[in-house]
């Protein structure tokens, strides 16, 4: 590696893209174009980065696979980064395989680190759990061990692990600043802002207020049973009961569980569930059968009490029932909550990361956009939606190669 491609790389990985480019901004060989494209990247650039690292990798020769495999990673980030989870993933892994093949701890762990955020962007939290178990981050140099830790934090706040993710963040935090580069401290700071923001609301007892993610845990190990707005599942300490599929039962147990310890009336259930204005006959023996299979699904947890007026929620071992409701009631919430990262996102994206269809996302887009909660930005296959508009760059991207007497 000649001085000046030295140089560039001590840049990129002083967090100096400019003085990176200052260095190889007029050449074109392989090296200096994947400089150049790591620069773009963290500048902001992300089409124009991507096409540099294309190149790059295409320049290198057919000897030279353990450069084109980390090219091929930093093309990963990027993607990621830009939310285009229609990139190949397993191009990475076989990126991932080669640099592992050729000796390159650090950009295969940094490769295996993007394999699991991914994961976790699509809501595979097992799998992700089970691909960093691979990962030995001790050997890491701090950035690459910032990156490790942020992974594992991102898994233990979706696990409800508070703790963990407390102890995985101030580690990360440990590891930017020895690494000392400015964005990935800043993107350390972001990701523990999760633990002091709203996640949730508490019904209960007809009062209500707002819950950290710490709170979230604390009730639900507390023995309450708690209808989970936020799952659609009703859950205590030992037992979960799932009703994602079941939406009008879901609807009921959540009124009931609103109401507790009081009853519900026939007419509140009837308009909240099947948003009957005017009940019939045909209504009430409709909510006597639904009544039936929700008392059935709860048979473990609570018991569905017919009363004068209406139905009570009973429940079996909890002393109380709280309803968990997500912080905004919103159509959308779901969608919107991908949307909150600030990145800007493809519909193609967001369907992946919901399981849901790329016409029903796109839909829901539209009417997001007539109310003025999201904004598109570009035409055809290039638009991205996004709220609010702020720009995402990747922080820890790969150097072509190994630093000398690093």
């Amino acid at each position: 590696m000649d001085s000046m491609i030295t140089a560039a790389a001590r840049a990129l990985a002083g967090g100096d893209p400019l003085g990176a480019l200052k260095r190889v901004a007029l050449r074109d060989d392989a090296p200096a174009l994947a400089l150049r494209g790591i620069a773009m990247a963290q500048l902001g650039d992300l089409s124009r980065a991507k096409a540099l690292l294309k190149s790059a990798a295409r320049a290198f020769g057919p000897k030279e696979a353990m450069a084109r495999a980390r090219c091929i990673v930093a093309e990963a980030e990027i993607a990621l980064v830009s939310r285009d989870l229609t990139w190949p993933a397993k191009a990475l892994s076989a990126a991932r395989v080669t640099l592992e093949a050729h000796g390159d701890r650090m950009n295969a762990a940094h490769a295996r680190n993007l394999e699991v955020r991914r994961l976790l962007l699509i809501g595979h939290l097992d799998e992700a759990e089970s691909v960093l178990a691979e990962l030995d981050p001790a050997p890491l140099p701090p950035a690459s061990r910032a990156a490790h830790e942020l992974v594992v934090a991102g898994i233990a706040i979706r696990r409800l692990r508070t703790k963990a993710a407390r102890a995985a963040l101030t580690r990360a935090g440990q590891a930017a600043r020895a690494a000392d580069i400015p964005a990935l401290t800043a993107e350390v700071e972001s990701a523990s802002l999760v633990l002091n923001t709203t996640a949730a609301r508490l019904i209960l007892r007809d009062e209500e207020r707002p819950l950290l993610l710490e709170e979230v845990e604390t009730l639900l190990e507390s023995g309450t049973l708690v209808v989970d707005a936020c799952r659609n599942v009703v859950r205590n300490a030992e037992a979960v009961v799932s009703l994602a599929t079941r939406p009008v039962l879901f609807t009921l147990a959540r009124v009931l569980g609103e109401a507790w310890p009081g009853d519900v009336p026939r007419s509140t259930l009837l308009a909240r569930a099947f948003r009957a204005k005017h009940a019939d006959e045909s209504h009430r023996a409709r909510l006597r059968v639904e009544m039936g299979r929700l008392r059935a699904e709860l048979r473990t947890l609570a018991d569905v009490k017919a009363t004068k007026r209406g139905f009570a929620l009973v429940p079996r071992r909890s002393r109380e029932v709280a309803v968990l409701a997500p912080p905004v009631e919103e159509q959308h919430a779901a969608l919107l909550a991908f949307l909150a990262d600030g990145e800007s996102w493809s519909s193609s994206a967001l369907a992946i990361a919901l399981g849901a269809s790329p016409r029903t996302v796109q839909r829901a887009l539209e009417q997001l956009a007539e109310a003025g909660k999201v904004q598109s930005l570009g035409l055809g296959r290039a638009r991205r939606w996004m709220t609010p508009p702020v720009l995402g760059f990747p922080t820890i991207l790969l150097l072509p190669g190994p630093l000398p007497n690093e």
